[in-house]
């Protein structure tokens, strides 16, 4: 194969602008050399096929030694374009051994915390950028609407403000100082849009949403990180009104590129592609279906080989112009060359890796992360614990799970198959490792019981040659394990319960029918609970999960899935060492059946309750107790009237009546009291962190502009109605605790 000649060819002069290296490159390309640069490939596939053969522009699930194989075949290629290397890097550099993995997303958004989310991105992209890896598909803007979802635990919770301003903040530190900045990687938003509105919990189902619903409530954070630039956008798998987001040109031509102006860089999800003609049916062959995507403005094609010979066909028989391959390779070049992949492939550095990946600041950070991600809910006066405790029964099948610690997308989590043992154990602090090293009392261990078994789905792989997940079967409660754990409560001052959720029962295709405990984990907290010993119950869990009544009055700590120093946290937690700080994203069902349970649900139904059970939450939105108690005082509007661009300010007085610090966050949402169209009671629209000294009082103002007390019209445009509002301060979501004040907007 012959190579242009460096001293001739334009596209290598940095000097040029990146528009007029694009346009040289693109001339000099054939149209095969065109479609492999649209094409991501799995690494784990033969890398001279993929680069030689496919003329890839993009891979993924690599190690530093395949992307120097990698970086020496493109170098053996005509053009010499430098590929595209990224990886599912979701909260820490999850699939290299020994990296810094945080909580997940739902943990970390329990912070509530935009700065320190900033930081984790921060932290993870130089440690991934070490590694020749320069794209990551995170964060994810998905709001959880069905906590049977799998994929809750990947996302920011239920609020779409929330959801907007900690997705923006992590954008913000993986981009860094721009593409220019060596510690700096590809943010992705995801998965755009609407992919988290399933039916019955169902992964990749049809989303049955209307477009005024995905500008009401979906789209905004999508739009917010699109205008604040970030990089790239991952299209969901789902189908919205019977149109597969993949060939959706509403969505991505009239929104996304049209209105909001993104000139960034789309990439489908896995197999979205082919999935349109293998599973959703609406595309008779690859051809027609690589037309369609192109068509509708897709750049980057994950992991679907058949596009390549389709795309080629799809020309040949006159179903898609070579003009329209040009307008994506342009985007996908254009990429690489702002982010001085042609001067500087960024491979792996040695000793940037030796010095950056899971450094001492890193830890210290994760720590902190964690320690924020703790929610206490329920406290029945154990907590903290007391210093005369001297023997503690840690209980539960999840009380000294490293693995099962760090969540989904974390070394064996099941997405790559070279950590089968996952992160280093050594680097992980258990339940049990924490209130053994800090607790200075007798602390001693029963399992108690099993969660789960697999056994081999009968349907075997996909069409498109992936496996399926294997099928969950609840293990029934083990009589000798729970006699082991009473036995050990009996002797012990206080029992702390470790349970929750397995991998096996996350992710994607891993959606659940049920919100229980799985396998014996329900009898065993019966079993305890009728010892009489104080019972602490740690949910370790990637969603909210329902506890069985015989714990309802028992204290209750949420840890998501916390991370490599979730546990040392944890036992700091239990033991007082800090303070409860930790508010929920995402609201808690009483039973499955109760879905949904989101806070913001539009007005209007017969009732307020259910025959059989109320509607209210078990824990809601915002929730999360302190070791202390802050009184809120009647809030005070300063601003009775405004017009839609001015500002309302307001005010309220908190006073710590406990004698332990308070971190406080206080919460101030919106209600428009009558509105054109059905709209939500009310919505989280801004938020301030207090800290308060033990018997300490604070005034804390609040200023919010007039213009985010939006309502989104029939005709779906979003506007401003004037009319009277009111003004809702508290610490929670919930009624009962907001102070209320009135404003009219004119």
């Amino acid at each position: 194969m012959t190579t242009v000649d460096t001293a001739s060819a334009a596209y290598l002069d940095a000097r040029l602008s990146v528009d007029e290296r694009v346009a040289d490159l693109l001339g000099r390309m054939t149209l095969p050399e065109k479609v492999g640069q649209m094409m991501q490939f799995d690494a784990r596939e033969e890398l001279e096929h993929i680069v030689l053969e496919r003329h890839a522009g993009s891979i993924l699930h690599t190690s530093p030694e395949k992307v120097l194989r990698a970086a020496e075949l493109t170098s053996q290629t005509r053009l010499r374009i430098p590929l595209l290397v990224a990886e599912d890097c979701i909260h820490g550099h999850s699939f290299w051994e020994g990296a810094t993995i945080f909580p997940t997303q739902l943990g970390m958004a329990a912070s509530w915390d935009a700065d320190l989310i900033a930081s984790v991105a921060k932290a993870t992209a130089a440690e991934v950028a070490a590694t020749g890896i320069h794209w990551t598909f995170s964060p994810v803007l998905c709001i959880a609407r069905d906590l049977r979802w799998g994929r809750v635990g990947e996302t920011f919770g239920e609020d779409p403000f929330l959801i907007g301003e900690l997705a923006s903040a992590m954008v913000r530190g993986y981009q860094g100082d721009g593409l220019d900045d060596p510690d700096a990687i590809l943010a992705t938003a995801k998965h755009f849009a609407g992919y988290s509105e399933t039916q019955g919990g169902r992964d990749a189902s049809e989303a049955d949403i209307s477009r005024r619903k995905l500008r009401s409530w979906f789209l905004p954070p999508f739009e917010r990180v699109a205008r604040e630039g970030c990089r790239t956008f991952m299209l969901g798998y789902q189908t919205t009104d019977g149109v597969p987001i993949t060939v959706n040109d509403w969505l991505l031509s009239d929104v996304l590129r049209g209105e909001w102006g993104y000139t960034g860089t789309l990439i489908t999800d896995w197999d979205n592609v082919g999935r349109m003609v293998w599973e959703q049916k609406v595309q008779p062959d690859y051809a027609s279906a690589a037309a369609a995507a192109v068509k509708a403005g897709n750049d980057m094609v994950m992991t679907t080989p058949g596009f390549f010979a389709g795309a080629l066909e799809a020309v040949e028989r006159g179903m898609l112009a070579e003009a329209d391959i040009d307008q994506a390779v342009s985007r996908i070049l254009s990429l690489k060359f702002r982010f001085g992949l042609f001067e500087n492939p960024r491979l792996p550095d040695r000793e940037r890796i030796a010095t950056i990946i899971a450094q001492g600041a890193h830890a210290d950070l994760n720590l902190e992360v964690a320690r924020r991600s703790l929610v206490l809910l329920r406290n029945d006066g154990t907590l903290p614990l007391a210093s005369t405790t001297r023997r503690i029964a840690v209980v539960g099948p999840l009380a000294d799970d490293a693995q099962t610690q760090l969540g989904d997308w974390a070394g064996s989590s099941g997405q790559v198959d070279w950590m089968p043992d996952g992160h280093p154990r050594a680097q992980i602090t258990t339940v049990l490792d924490g209130l053994r090293e800090l607790s200075g009392g007798t602390v001693e261990h029963a399992r108690g019981a099993g969660i789960l078994d697999l056994t081999d789905d009968p349907a075997g792989v996909f069409p498109d040659g992936q496996p399926r997940p294997p099928i969950v079967a609840p293990q029934e409660p083990d009589a000798a394990e729970i006699a082991e754990a009473v036995a050990l409560a009996e002797r012990s001052d206080v029992v702390v319960a470790v349970v929750g959720d397995r991998i096996e029962l996350v992710g994607e295709g891993r959606s659940t029918a049920t919100l229980d405990l799985i396998g014996g984990q329900r009898a065993l907290l019966d079993a305890l609970a009728a010892t009489g010993t104080p019972l602490v119950v740690v949910l370790m869990a990637s969603k909210p999960l329902i506890l069985p009544e015989s714990v309802r009055e028992a204290s209750v700590v949420w840890v998501a899935n916390p991370g490599m120093q979730g546990g040392r946290a944890i036992a700091e937690l239990l033991l007082g060492e800090i303070e409860p700080a930790g508010r929920l994203p995402i609201s808690f069902a009483r039973h499955a059946g109760q879905q949904p349970t989101y806070y913001n649900q539009i007005r209007g139904q017969h009732g307020d309750r259910y025959a059989d059970l109320t509607q209210q939450p078990a824990f809601a939105f915002g929730d999360g107790l302190s070791y202390t108690t802050v009184e809120y005082g009647d809030a005070e509007v300063l601003t009775p009237v405004v017009s839609a661009g001015e500002t309302v300010r307001a005010r309220v007085t908190l006073r710590n009546t406990g004698e332990r610090p308070a971190h406080e966050i206080v919460q101030v949402y919106v209600r428009d009291t009558v509105t054109s169209v059905s709209w939500a009671d009310k919505e989280l629209k801004t938020y301030r962190h207090v800290d308060l000294a033990a018997g300490a009082s604070a005034t804390v103002e609040i200023d919010l502009p007039a213009s985010d007390c939006t309502i989104v019209d029939a005709a779906g445009r979003r506007i401003v109605e004037p009319g009277e509002f009111e003004l809702l301060i508290g610490p929670s979501s919930r009624d009962e605790v907001l102070r209320a004040v009135s404003f009219e907007i004119r």
